[in-house]
């Protein structure tokens, strides 16, 4: 320090101060011509003192705000050594005891973790993971960590990640590939997310992702990344070859879905071998999969098994209501003369050499499932395919015969191509996020795929279209559609009050002022547009939204957006795009307009409204035919299921998918379609399914899928809130050091 009025020679620079006693201090100076010097000030000197200039030396006028932000870090640095729960409270998040069991006692400790997060539908994996991702990240042991699933749901990782964790996750899109200065986006992004079929289908993103590491990749909706074993041999799909990509670059690999399971054991432990390929690679023996404990990596929870931290039950109960109704005469004809057709055409095309045993197969399922849908959808269907024949026909006629040409093998590709991403067989329809093209693919398909092999065979197929679009343009013009009728019953039930406020004393509950909200689910774009006309003639424009594969992700949430906070629209059209990761509790009231022919799409849809945040029962309504082979079929199930859910509790619809683990519900719907007599089922299909929901059994799987029910009893549960309140009294306080 330069300091006036110590030496008369001028200003000197202090070496050393050392106090003298009370009142005095001892200095050490050097003056302008470097000699050292030494003096005893007294306070009395200090009126002459005048410092110069400091060029060092500790002092206490610095900034205080940067200090507080020094600080700051240094304790968040070390924070999870004295706060366990530093996610917690460091997050915009208020978790469940499921929540903090799974983070913080069955994922964190792993080293390295690979594990599959399992829980119901809406029991907020999502918070989970970003609960995840944030401890590690305390704990040092995260740089880099990439989001992968499927593109309706990238934007709304992105938000959850960055609002509630403050975690700034980029998207990275094929525009990104194209235009990444290294080349290798990938590597370039310590925080991703990917869509999972941009990455699944094309090769050369695969190939530059390879090039990467990661500390932990989490995989939503991870079922898609399937594989299936028959006839001795393993099918893998281009999603399966993906995961096992992202299981060879990752240290901590998360799959998260609801739906593990789709009934085949070979199938589920093919898809756990990305988790560990070892462990899973040798467990088919004669055909069969050994069942083996998957419980040191894998967690399952029941809804009906969450609790609150008070102990009460986290979700609500839910039931499901069979609207069972009859066909009319106009109605039943057509069922019975198409599913003759249907039944027809696939005895003649298992006898084809050729692909056309696939690809015919494929069609007439698609074209059975929309004949179960709507008047308008069978009618298009059988329209589109009677058109398109008949440009088959004309060619054949020119050349003079009905050649073998590539337009079969391309079908077969495309056949091929869909069921690799369906990862399932050809009559198993699962969701893509795409409906659209979901769609695309199957009208394609079913338009063109004919078993006729000569010129006079494919007339007469015309010839049967022909009169059978006939009869679907008489009934979609008339006013015999006794589905629609149900619906329209349903919404116009004063009881329900949907778009209406609820009264005080509700059925359930209700709090006055709430608007009752619904939503329909249909598999069809086709019958989405002919429930939309007709509703808006019910009640005009306004009062209902719809969601469709079809639509950009902008539009997708404006609409519900408008859904879940417009008082006057009450009702939601929705085919399953909307059936995964979209919140839709608000409504509490569901429709399956068109019922799946893949059990576990069921739980899906019912997620979308059952799930946390629900305060209401909710309630679906299944719209039966029971005088369908289909309907029978379907109708017996919902009825097994409703005895089982009084027996066993709400926990039966989650474990649909495990039910037909023998024969799947597709195969079983289409044997009754196939060889069922005229108006019955057969009796090998109604023995199959009634083995699938036999109560004993249904209790053993129960047992087997809730890995850890145990977990949230009471006990536990309390335990969880004593270690939350020690850890909030424990913690660094901001600002503390």
């Amino acid at each position: 320090m330069l300091v006036e009025g110590v030496s008369p020679d001028g200003a000197v620079t202090l070496k050393s101060v050392e106090s003298g006693g009370d009142g005095t201090v001892e200095v050490i100076f050097k003056d302008a011509s470097g000699r050292i010097g030494e003096r005893l000030l007294f306070r009395s000197d200090e009126a002459k003192l005048e410092v110069v200039r400091e060029d060092g030396g500790w002092r206490f006028d610095g900034d205080g705000a940067r200090f507080r932000l020094a600080t700051e870090a240094r304790r968040i640095g070390s924070a999870y050594l004295f706060d366990p729960l530093l996610a917690v409270h460091t997050s915009l998040v208020d978790p469940y005891p499921h929540q903090i069991s799974a983070v913080y006692e069955q994922m964190l400790g792993r080293q390295p973790l690979r594990f599959l997060l399992a829980d119901d539908p809406g029991a907020g994996k999502t918070i989970m993971a970003g609960l995840l991702i944030k401890e590690l990240i305390a704990r040092g042991d995260l740089e880099r960590c990439m989001i992968v699933c499927p593109g309706s749901l990238v934007e709304q990782w992105q938000d959850e990640l960055r609002g509630k964790f403050g975690l700034p996750f980029k998207i990275i899109a094929r525009e990104q590939v194209e235009s990444s200065m290294t080349g290798n986006p990938f590597a370039e992004e310590p925080f991703a997310i990917c869509r999972l079929d941009h990455l699944a289908r094309n090769e050369g993103v695969k190939e530059v992702l390879s090039e990467t590491e990661w500390d932990l990749i989490v995989a939503d909706e991870a079922h898609k990344m399937s594989a299936s074993f028959s006839g001795g041999e393993v099918k893998p799909t281009k999603r399966y070859g993906l995961g096992e990509l992202l299981s060879g670059i990752t240290r901590h690999f998360l799959l998260m879905t609801a739906t593990p399971h789709n009934g085949k054991e070979e199938d589920f432990q093919l898809f756990m071998r990305l988790l560990d390929a070892d462990r899973f690679e040798r467990y088919f023996r004669g055909g069969r999969a050994q069942k083996v404990n998957t419980a040191d990596v894998m967690r399952r929870m029941i809804k009906e098994d969450l609790k609150k931290f008070d102990g009460s039950d986290l979700f609500p109960p839910r039931v499901a209501h069979t609207v069972p109704f009859a066909l009319s005469a106009a109605e039943h004809r057509l069922y019975e003369d198409v599913t003759d057709y249907v039944r027809t055409q696939f005895n003649r095309a298992e006898q084809a050499a050729d692909g056309r045993k696939r690809t015919v197969g494929f069609a007439l399922t698609v074209l059975q499932r929309r004949l179960a849908s709507s008047p308008e959808a069978i009618y298009l269907s059988l329209s589109r395919r009677r058109k398109r024949l008949e440009e088959k026909l004309k060619e054949a006629r020119r050349l003079g015969r009905l050649s073998r040409d590539t337009g079969l093998d391309t079908l077969v590709s495309k056949v091929e191509d869909y069921e690799d991403r369906l990862g399932a067989g050809p009559r198993e329809v699962q969701e893509l996020e795409d409906s659209d093209e979901v769609e695309e693919t199957e009208e394609e398909v079913l338009d063109l795929a004919t078993a006729a092999t000569t010129i006079r065979e494919l007339e007469g197929e015309i010839f049967t279209l022909r009169s059978l679009e006939e009869q679907a343009r008489a009934l979609r013009n008339g006013s015999g559609d006794r589905k629609w009728v149900q619906l329209r019953d349903l919404i116009q039930n004063k009881h329900l009050g949907i778009g209406r406020a609820v009264a005080a004393e509700g059925p359930n509950g209700e709090h006055p002022g709430h608007p009752r909200k619904l939503i329909v689910f249909t598999e069809h774009k086709d019958t989405l547009n002919y429930l939309e006309r007709k509703l808006v003639a019910l009640r005009g424009e306004g009062w209902l939204v719809k969601i469709t594969g079809g639509m950009n992700r902008q539009a997708r949430k404006n609409a519900q957006e408008k859904f879940l906070n417009d008082p006057g629209t009450a009702l939601l059209l929705a085919t399953d795009a909307a059936g995964e990761g979209v919140n839709l509790q608000r409504a509490s009231l569901m429709v399956n307009y068109d019922l799946p022919w893949n059990p576990n799409r069921l739980e899906q849809r019912f997620g979308r409204i059952h799930r946390i945040g629900q305060t209401e029962e909710c309630h679906v309504w299944n719209l039966v035919a029971e005088d369908t082979r289909e309907g029978q079929v379907y109708r017996r199930l919902l009825e097994k299921l409703e005895a089982a859910r009084k027996a066993l509790g709400g926990k039966v619809f989650d474990v649909l998918g495990e039910m037909f683990r023998e024969h799947s519900l597709s195969d079983l719907l289409m044997a009754a379609v196939r060889d069922g007599n005229r108006g019955t089922v057969g009796r090998h299909v109604t023995d199959a399914l009634d083995f699938a929901m036999e109560q004993e059994r249904l209790k053993e799987i129960i047992a087997g899928q809730a890995l850890t029910h145990e977990a949230m009893d009471p006990a536990v549960i309390g335990s969880i809130r004593e270690d939350m309140e020690r850890a909030a009294a424990r913690r660094l306080q901001p600002f503390f050091v």
